[in-house]
């Protein structure tokens, strides 16, 4: 089975970006909506780059300096 990432190497949505790091759509939201997990957002729907996410889990202090924020 192919990941969201190898189908589509440049542009996710929403839910594969989710679906991907094993977290829910409100989690991503939330994440994007604070510039954590930059992204467009087109009409009522986001995209991410496959770039930013697999540099998310390639550098997970990223995602900590953005809970110590709260």
């Amino acid at each position: 089975m192919n990941s969201p990432v190898q189908s589509n190497p440049t542009v996710l949505t929403l839910k594969e970006v989710a679906d991907y790091l094993k977290l829910s759509e409100m989690t991503i939201l939330r994440l994007a909506n604070k510039g954590v997990i930059p992204g467009a957002k087109l009409g009522r729907q986001w995209r991410f780059s496959s770039e930013v996410v697999i540099d998310l889990i390639r550098h997970p202090e990223i995602m900590r300096k953005a809970e110590a924020r709260k």
